[in-house]
């Protein structure tokens, strides 16, 4: 069995990962920035004694990075499995309306905190050529909608990190995945700065309603980490997994539709995003 480190488990996805690696055998360490909200993980790693041990990690910090993977490697000898998990929603709104700094955070946990983590592992990986770098995106980082911009941007920054580091480590036998999670019961969607109240832009409340109608069917984050987990068993070198009962279908919505199509969808009332959503998916929306 592999040694693994999972970031960002304090709950959701990372939690599910980190679980659920660690019930297929796997020697975890489960990192978070703060151990305190850990306590939910501790819970499920007693009750099965399962193989994962807790470690404090800020992917924005470039001395905790080097100091959590120093650690685990001078314990282990090395990390075959690295899964960049950690990261924060940003705001919803236009972009007229979100601060600049909230990019700029954003940007700095999504995209640099993962690189941190890749950088911290990828030499060693291609001097034993052997690993799994597995980096977890979103639709986000396919779709891109309006007042998601911030997310968007660091999950399309990442896509394109990933697709570049998979074609320079093939030659070396270490996989890189890119898991493309839709819309998971997690904590994260309760994790967003509040929706602008009163401003020029409708998107914010949509995609809001459109997560609340998603949400109805409670795709729980165990769907990603059990795909996690088949992923890093296998032996394919498949590049994206689309991830829940919403995500291929999403892909296969957008590719059907020109860009010009999407911009111009993005300028409807109301009343006809409320409309072409009930067509295109089925869901009712309130709005």
């Amino acid at each position: 069995m592999a040694i693994a480190l999972v970031t960002g488990t304090s709950s959701g996805l990372g939690l599910a990962t980190a679980v659920s690696l660690a019930r297929a055998g796997h020697t975890v360490t489960a990192t978070m920035r703060n151990l305190d909200g850990g306590a939910d993980l501790r819970q499920i790693i007693a009750k099965e004694k399962l193989p994962i041990t807790l470690t404090a990690l800020d992917v924005d910090d470039d001395d905790s990075v080097h100091d959590a993977f120093a650690k685990v490697v001078a314990e282990h000898g090395s990390i075959d499995i690295l899964v960049n998990n950690a990261g924060i929603p940003g705001a919803a709104g236009g972009v007229e309306e979100i601060p600049f700094k909230v990019f700029q955070q954003v940007m700095e946990t999504n995209f640099f905190g993962a690189l941190r983590c890749i950088k911290a592992v990828v030499s060693g990986m291609r001097e034993r050529r052997r690993g799994t770098i597995v980096n977890v995106t979103s639709l986000a980082g396919r779709i891109a909608r309006a007042s998601l911009a911030p997310y968007a941007a660091s999950k399309w920054a990442l896509e394109a990190l990933s697709e570049c580091l998979a074609q320079e480590m093939r030659a070396f036998d270490v996989r890189v995945v890119i898991v493309e999670p839709g819309v998971i019961a997690t904590p994260i969607l309760t994790k967003g700065y509040p929706i602008p109240a009163g401003g020029p832009y409708p998107h914010a409340r949509r995609i809001a309603a459109l997560f609340a109608a998603r949400l109805a069917n409670h795709t729980p984050p165990s769907v990603v980490g059990d795909l996690i987990r088949d992923i890093v068993d296998g032996d394919s070198w498949q590049l994206r997994y689309p991830a829940g009962p919403d995500a291929a279908p999403a892909l296969k919505g957008r590719a059907s539709k020109t860009d010009e199509q999407v911009v111009t969808e993005a300028a409807e009332s109301d009343d006809e995003f409320v409309a072409r959503v009930k067509r295109e998916f089925g869901l009712d929306l309130t709005l």
